[in-house]
């Protein structure tokens, strides 16, 4: 059995029927019955609904698994805790290996959610637990992209100057379900996960335009306006962790490169990562297909 948390998130919900097709038997955790009955549906045989900061849920959830997928919460305020909780708890139930999901140069300790995994991932290597490590870069995400296809507008919260490397989560999931189903292979392992290219705002705006077929703007947005896409209209003061994870994000993308190589996922996946390029027209075209019913 094979856990995987945050099992409706980005990367859950791209991993989970892989895991599937693979004929592995699942156990997904989620925080609602929403979307415990989405993964139902899809043929999950055992689905956990609760909040893995609760040691209660987070003991049912492991009891019995062999593996574990853990992806933290995206900019949880208990992310680190929760994190170093599984770890024990996994331990403590007997898994046999966990696959955790960091983030790509996690040692760069000025950025927020960085030291968080890079904490977790320490406690992972001192735990005696059987590991993968996987460091994906920036997500290509369709956050991103949708004001383009709406508006002509393509944002980040940082300076338009800087080269950042990017991934597409299909990859990403491809590569956690090999080190899932093919786990002796990828013990002790610890993968950056990178596609080709080192990419300006403006080189990103540039490939969009050409898949869209028409110019665009790009934009440069501060890490608050960019918060509320995450946010909404929550209270400030109920949303100080986010605050702080967006802000260090924009200082350090418009003072620095982030950047990596796409040789490790090159190799594990036995073919070309997607492009940059490759995941918009991907986009474009599921946009188009939704515009048109």
């Amino acid at each position: 059995m094979i856990l995987v948390t945050a099992a409706q998130g980005n990367q859950g919900r791209l991993l989970v029927p892989k895991l599937l097709a693979a004929g592995q038997p699942v156990r997904a955790c989620v925080r609602t019955q929403a979307s415990a009955a989405r993964l139902q549906a899809l043929g999950v045989p055992e689905v956990v609904v609760g909040d893995l900061s609760e040691p209660a849920v987070l003991a049912r959830a492991v009891d019995g698994v062999r593996k574990v997928y853990h992806v933290g919460p995206t900019i949880h305020p208990r992310e680190r805790a929760m994190g170093l909780a599984m770890v024990d708890a996994a331990r403590a139930a007997g898994v046999r290996h966990l696959v955790f999901s960091s983030v790509l140069h996690a040692i760069t300790t000025d950025l927020v959610q960085h030291e968080i995994k890079r904490d977790i991932e320490e406690h992972l290597l001192s735990s005696g637990l059987e590991f993968t490590i996987l460091q994906p870069a920036n997500y290509m995400l369709p956050l991103k992209l949708r004001p383009v296809f709406e508006q002509g507008v393509f944002e980040l919260s940082w300076s338009l100057e800087r080269r950042q490397s990017l991934v597409d989560l299909g990859d990403v999931t491809d590569v956690a379900c090999l080190a899932l189903t093919e786990s002796e292979r990828h013990a002790g392992a610890t993968y950056e996960l990178a596609a080709p290219g080192r990419y300006t705002a403006h080189e990103l705006g540039d490939i969009i335009s050409r898949v869209l077929g028409r110019p665009i703007v790009v934009r440069e947005i501060d890490a608050d306006t960019y918060l509320r896409a995450w946010v909404a209209d929550a209270d400030p003061q109920q949303v100080t962790h986010q605050i702080r994870v967006l802000r260090a994000i924009s200082a350090r993308y418009s003072s620095h490169d982030f950047v990596g190589n796409p040789n490790v996922l090159t190799w594990l996946l036995g073919r070309p990562p997607t492009t940059f390029e490759s995941y918009v027209r991907g986009q474009h075209a599921a946009f188009l297909r939704r515009a048109a019913r």
